[in-house]
C-alpha cells in the first residue's frame, strides 16, 4: 500500500467551455494553475462520449462510444503528472434520456455544460508503469 498523508491547496470551481473536451479542459486547468496533484468532482451533461473499461485479463482498455447527449450524474477523479503532463484520471457515470447508467473511465466527451469542483493537493502525484497491473500508477 502507498500512503501519504495530504492537505488542500488552492480550490477551484470551473464552468467547462461549451464544444471543449471534458478531460482536456481538467488537463489545460492544470497546465495554467501548475496542479502538480489534485482532486475533482463534477456534474452536467456531454453532446457526446467514450468510455473505456480495463479489461483485467487482457490488460488493456476497451472503449465504448456513445453519440448522443448525456448527463454527467458524476464525475470524479484526480489530477497527476504522467510523462511529465498533466493527467486528469477521469471516470464518470453518464446517463441516458431513459435514465439507464453507463460508467466507465472517461476518456473524452464534447462538453454541452460542465461544472467541477477542483481540490489542489500539497504534494506531486507522478505516475509511473506498474508491473502488476500493466497501468500507469501514482509512484
Amino acid at each position: 500500500m502507498n500512503v501519504r498523508e495530504v492537505t488542500g491547496g488552492r480550490e477551484f470551481v470551473v464552468r467547462l467551455d461549451h464544444g471543449a473536451d471534458w478531460r482536456e479542459e481538467l488537463e489545460a486547468l492544470a497546465a495554467e494553475e501548475d496542479l502538480a496533484a489534485a482532486w475533482f468532482l463534477g456534474m452536467g451533461a456531454v453532446q457526446d462520449a467514450e468510455l473505456w473499461y480495463y479489461d483485467q485479463d487482457d490488460f488493456e482498455y476497451k472503449s465504448a462510444r456513445f453519440e448522443e447527449p448525456l448527463e454527467v450524474a458524476g464525475c470524479v477523479g484526480n489530477i497527476s503528472l504522467l510523462d511529465g503532463e498533466p493527467f486528469a484520471h477521469t471516470h464518470a457515470t453518464l446517463s441516458r434520456r431513459s435514465g439507464q447508467a453507463l460508467a466507465g473511465h472517461l476518456d473524452r466527451a464534447t462538453v454541452f455544460a460542465g461544472e467541477v469542483y477542483v481540490r489542489e493537493l500539497d504534494t506531486s502525484l507522478v505516475r509511473e508503469h506498474d508491473e502488476a497491473t500493466d497501468l500507469d500508477l501514482w509512484l
